[in-house]
């Protein structure tokens, strides 16, 4: 982080373990999500979601735009609802249509939201699930500002690893692995409706 005065790993209160982020990724109540809108700006929408078996799941109706971005290119970055202690997660999401994981994700989530969604909420057909792999994580505490900032990178089939902090790498230079281009072209026809979203651009 260039300017910001972060300080090395072994002064202030050091590198943040892994398990304090995955504390905050269980315990978020809402996440934002940041989707890629093919041809226009980034669109940021709210989402539920769980940490579950070292993913971040959440669920979005086919037709909504979230959806519809996720299917042209899905990369994408989800935060949780706590700005003051954040983290920030980048990844890959996949639609989740087995039976059994898709039982999992509703049982996890009925049990955090205190919900009784049933396994027709979770239709393929119907409504997306999601399964979002990491690639990159970023947390920091306020109180610590200039010590604890830290970054994680997710290798392929292996677990997180401690890269150090931002001084050493600015975060928004950093290209995810998944950076090739899409096979998809893009969809520059999809322009946003001049009277506003339309049931079919719903959040």
């Amino acid at each position: 982080m260039p300017g910001y005065g972060v300080v090395p790993e072994d002064q202030g209160s050091g590198l943040l373990p892994w398990a304090w982020a995955e504390q905050r990724l269980v315990a978020s109540h809402d996440y934002w999500l940041a989707s890629l809108w093919p041809g226009h700006p980034p669109h940021v929408m709210p989402v539920w979601g769980v940490w579950l078996d070292d993913a971040l799941w959440f669920s979005s109706g086919l037709r909504s735009r979230k959806a519809k971005n996720l299917a042209g290119d899905a990369r994408c970055t989800l935060t949780t609802d706590d700005s003051v202690d954040p983290v920030v997660v980048q990844g890959v999401a996949s639609r989740v249509v087995e039976p059994t994981m898709l039982r999992a994700f509703a049982d996890a989530l009925n049990a955090k939201y205190a919900t009784s969604y049933d396994e027709g909420f979770f239709d393929p057909e119907v409504n997306g699930s999601y399964r979002v792999t990491l690639t990159w994580a970023f947390a920091m505490v306020q109180d610590d500002f200039s010590g604890s900032p830290t970054r994680w990178d997710f290798p392929v089939d292996a677990g997180p690893v401690v890269v150090g902090q931002l001084r050493d790498r600015a975060a928004d230079d950093a290209p995810l692995p998944s950076d090739e281009p899409s096979d998809e072209p893009a969809d520059v026809t999809d322009e946003p409706p001049p009277g506003g979203p339309t049931p079919e651009d719903a959040p």
